[in-house]
């Protein structure tokens, strides 16, 4: 049987960086909560990186950046199908002008 993931509120983990940055070692504030330390240093390496975004999502940043990429090679893909029609469309349209040209110069010569 599995445990189930706990999810930290940003309060939480703010009190907790709160408690490290007071200068109470990183392995007593994990210990007194609960805690393993590496989770600890996690935490206060991604609130050093961006205070301002830490802690929003659902602690998965690496989900939010995997469907950007796809998303953006959808786009490139897209683009690319898209610029093909269109040169097939000019290269369409150029022919169907030939042929009237053609069907017309045959109706004047008889």
């Amino acid at each position: 049987m599995t445990k189930a993931r706990i999810n930290y509120t940003k309060e939480f983990k703010l009190a907790i960086l709160s408690q490290v940055e007071s200068g109470i070692p990183v392995a007593q504030v994990a210990r007194e909560n609960g805690l393993h330390s590496a989770l600890v240093f996690r935490w206060k390496k991604e609130f050093m990186d961006n205070p301002e975004k830490a802690f929003t999502g659902s602690g998965h940043p690496y989900k939010d950046q995997a469907r950007v990429a796809e998303l953006e090679r959808t786009i490139g893909r897209l683009y690319a199908e898209n610029e093909f029609l269109k040169k097939t469309l000019k290269t369409m349209n150029e022919r169907v002008e030939e042929e009237k040209r053609k069907s017309q110069s045959r109706r004047n010569t008889k």
